[in-house]
């Protein structure tokens, strides 16, 4: 069972390589940037891919993942499970989801348990070394540091707040006194690693978690724009979450002279215009940070009862929207508001969006429908692994718009739109187009067994 959401419900207003699939023409009109796409799709194996590089464009390309705490329990996705994959070796960076900020304005734990208390036998382990009971790091952040040590150039940060944990960031960050409390709490027990004290005999205590992280990601949603039911927010969130980004760059900063080591910080940012004017400083932001992660994803879903793409990366033809949320007119959006193009990593959603009872024949697309499809872990999202096994099994159809960059499945009644290796290919080449960043992905757990996906973003970042 999900301890939490998923981070991204809509901020919108309201908002292994393809296998032998049956693929559809989507009857769309697919011109001469179809054909580009198409042959540009043709790369390397996904399974000879290296970690993103320059690939000649002068900037290192991020390949950043999202981990998800919870995901040990009703998935059972383990630390383990990026190693045995390959995706930790074609990852730059990994963002663990999430610490919180909590009502008194402090960095904390929201699971201890799965953080830094569980203890992971040999099999479940990342160097197959069973975890003793009352060592002073156990869980998933012991698990990340096994990891980094089997891959020394990964990164890992913290990622604080996410969709379900963003309620108090506005009252800690109110004033300069409640800024410096906050950033003081997360240096402290994410960075210096002083994990509160389980107890004597049992994990945290100071200096118990160092190392395990290399930076902190903000993923605050949203500084003055609504977001999950029950979050505080006002006008002066947009001011204070640049002061805030500033004050976490001047504490990292003074501790990494210390150590001699550069901590990053990073933030998470929306793809809805009116929530970028109503809570940010695009111009301002980015002298604190090293870079930023833009959703890419969740643009429409079943929130809505008409069928239609979830992350597109250009508005498809005949879109009941105009203009529609795309990847192209986020980043597009960020940018013409003074966001510089390299440090914007785009995202890449892992699971679908779906419906069932879908009217009207033909593809699927743009129909009405009776409400979301049922999903493995809740109603209207699936897995790509999961949506992939279905596009295979010769009960669905695979449809996708080249030209706008976009892929779904329908059997007639339930229609999943989603990601697979062709289009998660296609945006790898329009971020290299577009100078930006790299990609994220929402969330590692999506992927199969052999991290189909995260390998081919690699082999298309290089």
């Amino acid at each position: 069972m999900r301890r939490f959401l998923p981070r991204l419900a809509p901020s919108l207003p309201a908002g292994r390589s393809a296998r032998s699939h049956r693929f559809a023409t989507t009857g769309r009109r697919l011109g001469a940037a179809a054909v580009t796409a198409a042959m540009l799709l043709a790369g390397a194996p996904a399974a000879q891919a290296a970690p993103a590089t320059s690939g000649g464009h002068g900037h290192k390309l991020r390949n950043v993942g999202y981990f998800t705490q919870w995901g040990i329990y009703g998935r059972g996705f383990l630390v383990k499970n990026l190693d045995t994959s390959g995706a930790a070796a074609k990852l730059t960076h990994i963002n663990y989801a999430f610490g919180n900020v909590n009502a008194e304005g402090l960095c904390a734990s929201v699971d201890v348990w799965a953080d830094y208390q569980k203890v992971f036998t040999a099999e479940e382990s990342v160097d197959g070394v069973a975890d003793q009971w009352g060592e002073k790091l156990n869980g998933n952040f012991d698990q990340i540091r096994r990891l980094k040590a089997r891959h020394p150039g990964l990164k890992v940060n913290i990622s604080l707040g996410g969709w379900t944990l963003s309620k108090y960031f506005s009252d800690a960050v109110l004033t300069p006194q409640a800024r410096t409390k906050l950033v003081t709490s997360c240096v402290d027990m994410f960075i210096k690693g002083n994990l509160p004290s389980l107890g004597e005999t049992d994990a945290g205590g100071p200096g118990s978690g160092a190392g395990v992280f290399d930076g902190i990601d903000l993923d605050w949603e949203w500084p003055n724009w609504p977001g999950n039911t029950g979050n505080i927010l006002r006008p002066e969130d947009k001011k204070n979450f640049t002061a805030m980004l500033a004050e976490f760059r001047r504490q990292l900063d003074a501790y990494g002279r210390t150590t001699g080591k550069h901590y990053e910080l990073t933030a998470f940012l929306p793809a809805n215009p009116a929530a970028i004017d109503a809570g940010f400083e695009p111009k301002k932001i980015f002298k604190s940070l090293d870079f930023a992660t833009v959703q890419g994803y969740d643009f429409h879903g079943t929130w809505e009862l008409t069928t239609n793409q979830q992350s597109a990366i250009r508005r498809p033809v005949g879109a009941p929207d105009n203009p529609d949320f795309t990847g192209a007119r986020t980043i597009n959006a960020w940018i013409s508001r003074g966001a510089p193009s390299r440090e914007l990593v785009l995202g890449i959603p892992y699971y679908g969006q779906g419906w069932t009872g879908v009217e009207g024949g033909g593809d699927g697309l743009f129909q009405k429908a009776a409400g979301p499809a049922a999903g493995t872990w809740g109603p209207g999202t699936e897995d790509y692994k999961k949506l992939a096994e279905l596009a295979a099994g010769g009960t669905f159809k695979v449809y996708r718009d080249t030209r706008a960059g976009h892929a779904w499945i329908f059997d007639g009644t339930t229609f999943w739109t989603f990601d697979d290796a062709q289009v998660v290919h296609q945006k790898t080449w329009f971020i290299k187009r577009q100078n930006l960043g790299g990609a994220m992905v929402w969330s590692l757990d999506g992927d199969d067994a052999t991290a189909t996906l995260t390998k081919t973003i690699a082999a298309g970042l290089r």
